[in-house]
C-alpha cells in the first residue's frame, strides 16, 4: 500500500479537459497533462484490499494494486513489467474502457473510486516515452502458422501472443490500414492514432506479419486460406449494425454511425480533405445515447454543426447508483463525456414514430414520449413533437458479425444470437478454426476483446503444439459485462 491513509486524506483528482472553445478546433486529445506528483497521490488511493475487487470487475485480471503501489514508489519500469503482464495494449483501455474496475473499487462502497483508468494510461505512455515497450521476440520459432482475420483489440493481442509463443503470425485487414474500429471507428479526440501505430511498430518488429487491404472470402477464398496455415482465428468484430426500419428511413442524410465516423476519422488524420457526410451549420439528430452516439456528438461540433439533439429511449439515468445495481456492479448511472461537455441537446424516454423529407431529403424526426409498461416502450398519447434535422446518424448498437462470404465458405455455426459459435476451446465446427472478441461473444467492451484474444491465443498454442504456457483470463461462456 502505497500511502496507508491516502484514501482518506486524498481526494479523487482527474486531468482536466482543455477548454471547449479551443478543442474544437482541433481533433486532438481532450485532456491536459496530469502532473506526476499528482498521479502518484492517486496511485496512493488504493487500499490494497485483501481482495481487490477490481480485479473482479476487470476480466483481464489486471495486477491494480501492485502497479499503483509501485506507481507510488516512482518505480515506473516495474510498473509498466506488471501492467503488461495482463494487458497487451493498456494505451488503449486506459483511453477507451469504461473502468468497470473503478464501479468495482472497495474505496467506491462510500468513496470516489480509486483513478484506476488514469494510472493505466500513465504508467503505458510513460513506458513508451521512456524507451521501456520494446519488442518481444520468441527465443524460437515452432514451425506452425496462423492466419488472424480482423485486426481490432481482439486479433491483434491473439496475434501477438501467438507470435511471442513460437508461431508465425500473419493478420488479414480488409481496410486499408490495420486497427479495426481503433483506427477508423474511434475519433481522434478521444485515442489519437499514433497509439495504434506505435503498437503496430512494436508487433511488426515480432515478427508479425499484416496483409491490410484483404477482404477474407472476397479477394481470398476462406478455405484456401485455411490450407495455408496451421490455424486461423477469426476476429471480425460485432459490426452488423441494428437499423430502425420505420417511415422515412430511406430518405438521403440518414447514416448509420459507422458510415459516418470512419469518413470524419480519415479527414482528422489527413487521409481525406473533406467528409462526404459533412454536418457545418447543419441541424443533426443522433439517434442513441451510449458511446457511439457521443462519439457522432463530437463529430459534429468539430465539424460545426448548427444544432446537435442526441435521442434515447431509456428514461433519464440517476446522478448516483441506485439500489438495484449495487456495489460492485457496473451501475447505469448520469455521466457527462467530453462530447456531451461541448454541447447539444439530450432527450430521453423518447421513440422515433418516423423520419420527414422533402424532394427525398431528410428534413426533420417526429418523436414521442414513451413510458416502459407491462415489458415494453409504449408510447405516452399526445406527446409527438418534430424535431429539425438535416442529418440523422443511427448509433444503435450492433447485432453481431456480419455475414460475410467466409462464414459460407467455411460452412460456420451461428449461435442463437447470430454470433459465430465456439466451444469451451473457442473452436468453431471447423478443424482449425477459432474465433474471438465481439465475433464470438456480441457487442462488448475493449478489455474483454483483448482477454478473449489473450485466451484464444492460448487455445490455438495448445492446439498446435499439444500444450502451452499463455494465460488464459477468461472461457468462452463468460457473459460480457453490460455497458
Amino acid at each position: 500500500m502505497g500511502d496507508p491513509k491516502g484514501f482518506i486524506n486524498t481526494r479523487r483528482e482527474t486531468p482536466k479537459r482543455r477548454p471547449v472553445d479551443l478543442r474544437l478546433m482541433d481533433w486532438r486529445e481532450v485532456y491536459e497533462p496530469f502532473e506526476t506528483n499528482k498521479l502518484k497521490l492517486q496511485a496512493g488511493r488504493c487500499m490494497d484490499c485483501g481482495i481487490p475487487f477490481c480485479h473482479n470487475g476487470c476480466p483481464l485480471g489486471n495486477l491494480i494494486p501492485e502497479w499503483n503501489d509501485l506507481v507510488f514508489n516512482d518505480d515506473w519500469r516495474e510498473a509498466s513489467e506488471r501492467l503488461h503482464a495482463t494487458n497487451n495494449f493498456p494505451e488503449f483501455t486506459g483511453r477507451l474502457c469504461p473502468a468497470p474496475c473503478e464501479t468495482a473499487c472497495v474505496v467506491a462502497i462510500n468513496k470516489d473510486a480509486v483513478t484506476i483508468k488514469q494510472i493505466e494510461v500513465e504508467i503505458a505512455d510513460r513506458a513508451f516515452a521512456q524507451g521501456l515497450v520494446t519488442p518481444q521476440a520468441p527465443a524460437r520459432l515452432s514451425g506452425k502458422t496462423v492466419a488472424v482475420i480482423g485486426s481490432g483489440p481482439a486479433g491483434l493481442a491473439a496475434a501477438q501472443q501467438l507470435a511471442r509463443a513460437g508461431h508465425t503470425v500473419a493478420i488479414y485487414e480488409r481496410a486499408d490500414k490495420l486497427g479495426g474500429l481503433l483506427r477508423y471507428g474511434i475519433p481522434e479526440f478521444k485515442m489519437e492514432k499514433i497509439h495504434v501505430d506505435r503498437r503496430l511498430e512494436q508487433m511488426e518488429a515480432e515478427g508479425i506479419k499484416f496483409r491490410s487491404g484483404v477482404d477474407i472470402g472476397v479477394d481470398i477464398e476462406a478455405n484456401d486460406l485455411r490450407k495455408r496455415y496451421d490455424a486461423l482465428v477469426i476476429a471480425v468484430g460485432a459490426t452488423a449494425w441494428r437499423d430502425l426500419p420505420v417511415p422515412g428511413r430511406e430518405f438521403n442524410g440518414i447514416y448509420q454511425a459507422m458510415e459516418y465516423l470512419p469518413l470524419a476519422n480519415r479527414v482528422a488524420l489527413g487521409e481525406l480533405a473533406k467528409s462526404p457526410i459533412d454536418v457545418k451549420d447543419k441541424d443533426v439528430v443522433i439517434i442513441g445515447g451510449g458511446d457511439t452516439g457521443a462519439d457522432c456528438l463530437g463529430t459534429a461540433h468539430r465539424q460545426g454543426a448548427k444544432s446537435v439533439t442526441q435521442l434515447e429511449i431509456l428514461p433519464l439515468p440517476p446522478e448516483i447508483r441506485p439500489d438495484s445495481q449495487p456495489w460492485p456492479t457496473y451501475p447505469m448511472t448520469y455521466r457527462v463525456t467530453s462530447a456531451h461537455e461541448e454541447g447539444g441537446e439530450r432527450i430521453y424516454s423518447v421513440n422515433t414514430q418516423k423520419f420527414i423529407g422533402q424532394n427525398n431529403q431528410v428534413k426533420g424526426i417526429e418523436i414521442v414520449e414513451v413510458e416502459f409498461k407491462n415489458g415494453k416502450f409504449e408510447p405516452v398519447k399526445g406527446s409527438e413533437k418534430i424535431i429539425p434535422a438535416d442529418f440523422v446518424f443511427l448509433a444503435l448498437g450492433f447485432v453481431g458479425p456480419e455475414k460475410a462470404s467466409f462464414i459460407d465458405q467455411l460452412k460456420l455455426n451461428l449461435d442463437p444470437r447470430g454470433n459465430i459459435a465456439r466451444d469451451e476451446n473457442f473452436a468453431t465446427n471447423a478443424e482449425g478454426v477459432f474465433v474471438c472478441g465481439d465475433a464470438g461473444r456480441g457487442q462488448s467492451l475493449i478489455v474483454w476483446a483483448i482477454a478473449e484474444g489473450r485466451s484464444t491465443a492460448a487455445a490455438v498454442d495448445k492446439y498446435l503444439i499439444g500444450e502451452t504456457n499463455l494465460p488464459a483470463p477468461i472461457e468462452p461462456t463468460s457473459r460480457p459485462i453490460t455497458v
